[in-house]
């Protein structure tokens, strides 16, 4: 027999892992669901708890119920690959699903179904691989600096005591020519660094700095341009500066207005994500910031390439806000992903709310 402690140790392990478990009992009805099915089909346990396998998960092409027939009829463990579910919220997931029967005596008579989500580890490993070449580029970029500002400074002091021997003040048109130019580099070159104050982190909420980016950025632009917002008030306080956070958002919402140009949708929405992996470290609890619009999107050649400094699909622009931006959130161990859904640009903010730090 089975110790109380024991069950509640097996139970605190179940609700620990990545993976979704479900367990069928001989009814083939649903009797436990762990957190992370939970969140992967968008349902909560005491909504689901009782009902089928076919009320519960959705597949986009036939049905587990053929399936787990035949686990429990053959006695062996079945796999199937890349089986495509949607969730109650109208996702669609990609996922392994190993059914496993259950033996009580000689017979199995209940099924244990693993769901592993496969796009969500694909998606794991193209962020951690974004984490580091922003990393990498960090480095670079901090190097190219320091080698440009150093001979820029020695070049604007030489132009300004020429300047000083010239006695010909139609000549100190070139000199200031030459003083301009050095300080638009340096100012580029610390552009390209992004913030370089120290933080004053503290905890606030994240809808007090969208709400002010969605006015700033509002009085910008025309009056058939709509920002909307879509808040989850159950959001945590996170703990941050709160002017960096605004000059992320404020890059990011403007390059949306940039994108919809006189006429258009932009909105922000925000929810609450759990057992996210961004990079190597799984975060209990994500703020999820999306700020959708339905402008052209990026090119697919340059999609790669957005949050590079200087990378940029407008004549007029400097390439520089996304990558200052996600330099900002790199800062909170956080992460920002670009994607195109449904005609619509969405840059994804994922900012961690349990960091340590509070």
């Amino acid at each position: 027999m089975v110790k109380v402690s024991s069950i509640s140790q097996y139970q605190r392990i179940l609700e620990n892992l990545s993976d979704a478990v479900l367990y069928f009992d001989q009814s083939k009805m649903l009797s436990y669901i762990n957190s992370a099915g939970e969140i992967l089909l968008g349902v909560s346990s005491r909504q689901v708890q009782g009902q089928s396998v076919d009320k519960i998960i959705q597949c986009v092409k036939g049905t587990l119920v053929k399936e787990i027939e035949r686990a429990l009829e053959s006695g062996t463990s079945l796999v199937e690959r890349n089986l495509e579910l949607v969730s109650t919220g109208g996702q669609c997931v990609t996922v392994d699903c190993s059914i496993t029967p259950i033996y009580e005596g000689n017979n199995p008579n209940a099924v244990l179904l693993e769901l592993q989500q496969v796009d969500r580890h694909l998606q794991i490993s193209k962020e951690s691989q974004l984490i580091l070449q922003q990393s990498a580029l960090k480095i670079l970029v901090k190097g190219l600096a320091h080698e440009i500002k150093n001979p820029l400074g020695g070049l604007r002091g030489a132009a300004q005591l020429l300047e000083q021997e010239l006695e010909d003040d139609s000549l100190k048109e070139y000199t200031q020519i030459i003083i301009e130019e050095a300080d638009r580099l340096k100012n580029l070159m610390d552009r390209m660094l992004g913030p370089n104050a120290l933080p004053k982190n503290k905890k606030m909420n994240i809808h007090g700095v969208l709400e002010r980016v969605r006015l700033v950025v509002q009085a910008e632009v025309s009056a058939d341009v709509h920002i909307s917002r879509d808040y989850d008030p159950s959001i945590p306080d996170v703990y941050a500066d709160k002017d960096q956070l605004i000059q992320a958002f404020l890059n990011i919402v403007r390059n949306a207005a940039q994108a919809v140009g006189e006429k258009g949708e932009i909105k922000i929405k925000t929810r609450i994500d759990r057992k996210i992996t961004i990079g190597s470290r799984q975060n209990r609890l994500v703020a999820k910031i999306d700020i959708i619009d339905n402008g052209p999107g990026v090119k697919k050649e340059m999609q790669e390439q957005i949050f590079y400094p200087m990378v940029t699909g407008r004549a007029e622009g400097t390439g520089l806000g996304l990558s200052i931006s996600q330099s900002i959130i790199n800062r909170y161990d956080g992460l920002i992903e670009y994607t195109r859904e449904g005609g619509c640009t969405l840059f994804s903010v994922y900012l961690p709310l349990e960091t340590g730090h509070g």
